[in-house]
């Protein structure tokens, strides 16, 4: 994919939890090959340390304070000029930044992706092709519900308590207004091939250009 060894393209893509957006964004990093990297927005959620769990859990992580933006605009425009980053991981269940610190080398495709991606201008400003995911909200809210329970041992309880109090009012205020920046917004998020097919070849002849 084209002939200019120093130049990348970068995509991002938002969407309400549960969307469908890193369905997307994989199901495209793995059409592309070795040509494309995917960077996950939850990788830079802020260190809590010396905050007690209880106290973590209170955080509100559906507002743009959450995130460390300058470590993440940092490494991302690192990829962008050709260099690796040894990016953060985060571990849900705990609320903290995990141990685990992850060497990426950077790709001509860097593909960006995170639910408040769009509603912090800094990062906005870095993306060549904006995407937004749109689903129903009731079925963000199941996919929501067994993510949680099943992947980050919440209970049903906490996760519902968590979306009604912080996850659909910050949906509301900063993800929904965001799509406007949107270049394209797909319904449906993975399940949409046509979609899919148009944004891969997007891309492509972008690469070649």
């Amino acid at each position: 994919m084209g002939n200019e060894s120093n130049k990348r393209i970068v995509i991002g893509f938002c969407g309400g939890t549960g969307s469908g957006k890193t369905t997307l964004a994989s199901r495209l990093c793995n059409a592309i090959g070795d040509d494309a990297l995917i960077l996950s927005m939850d990788c830079y959620y802020k260190n809590n340390p010396d905050m007690p769990y209880e106290e973590r859990t209170k955080i509100n992580y559906d507002h743009p304070n959450a995130f460390d933006v300058d470590l993440m605009l940092e490494q991302l425009r690192a990829l962008k000029e050709g260099k690796s980053i040894v990016h953060p991981t985060y571990d849900f269940t705990k609320h903290l930044r995990s141990d685990n610190w992850v060497e990426m080398d950077s790709k001509h495709i860097i593909i960006v992706e995170g639910i408040l991606l769009f509603a912090i201008p800094e990062i906005v400003n870095e993306l060549d092709i904006k995407i937004f995911v749109e689903t129903d909200a009731d079925v963000r809210i199941l996919r929501r519900i067994l993510r949680d329970v099943n992947e980050r041992g919440r209970s049903l309880e906490s996760v519902v308590k968590q979306y009604l109090t912080t996850v659909k009012p910050m949906h509301e205020m900063f993800i929904e207004p965001s799509k406007r920046v949107a270049d394209v917004i797909v319904p449906e998020g993975g399940k949409n091939e046509v979609a899919f097919r148009m944004i891969l070849d997007a891309i492509r002849k972008k690469m070649d250009n």
